[in-house]
C-alpha cells in the first residue's frame, strides 16, 4: 500500500495538498501516483503568477512509461515552484511528500482544502482502483 500521510488532503486525480502556516498551499502528486507512473524523467511546472482553477491541468510529469497531466487541487495563484525538479524529477519518486513537492499556491478561498478528501477517503479511492 502506498504511503498516505494523515495530515494532507487529496484529490480524486491523485494530487496532495497541505495547508502551510503562511496561508499558502503546497501541492504535489501522491505516492500512489508516482508508483503508477514509474521513474520520472521530466516535470513541467507552471509559471509563477499563473492563476490555476481547481481541477485544471497546470503541470505535466513524464516518466519512462507515459506523460501525465497534474491538476491543481484548488484555485489560486502559483507563488512558488520547486525549481529543483527541473534537474532532479526523480525527487518525486524518492520523496513525493517532501522534497518532491511541485508548487505552492495562494488559494482564492482559504477554506479550499475542505472540499478535498482526507487520508481515509483517499485510501478507499486507491483500494477501489
Amino acid at each position: 500500500m502506498s504511503e498516505v500521510p494523515e495530515d494532507l488532503r487529496y484529490s480524486r486525480t491523485h494530487e496532495w495538498a497541505r495547508a502551510d502556516e503562511d496561508g499558502l498551499i503546497t501541492v504535489g502528486i501522491t505516492d500512489h501516483a508516482q508508483e503508477q507512473l514509474g521513474d520520472l524523467v521530466f516535470v513541467e511546472l507552471p509559471e509563477i503568477g499563473r492563476h490555476c482553477e481547481a481541477d485544471e491541468a497546470c503541470m505535466v510529469v513524464e516518466s519512462v512509461k507515459a506523460a501525465s497531466d497534474v491538476y491543481s487541487p484548488v484555485a489560486g495563484e502559483v507563488v512558488e515552484i520547486n525549481e529543483t525538479l527541473a534537474d532532479s524529477p526523480e525527487l518525486i519518486n524518492k520523496d513525493p511528500y517532501g522534497e518532491g513537492w511541485m508548487i505552492r499556491i495562494r488559494p482564492d478561498d482559504p477554506h479550499a482544502l475542505e472540499g478535498l478528501m482526507d487520508a481515509e477517503a483517499y485510501r478507499a479511492l486507491v483500494e477501489e482502483a
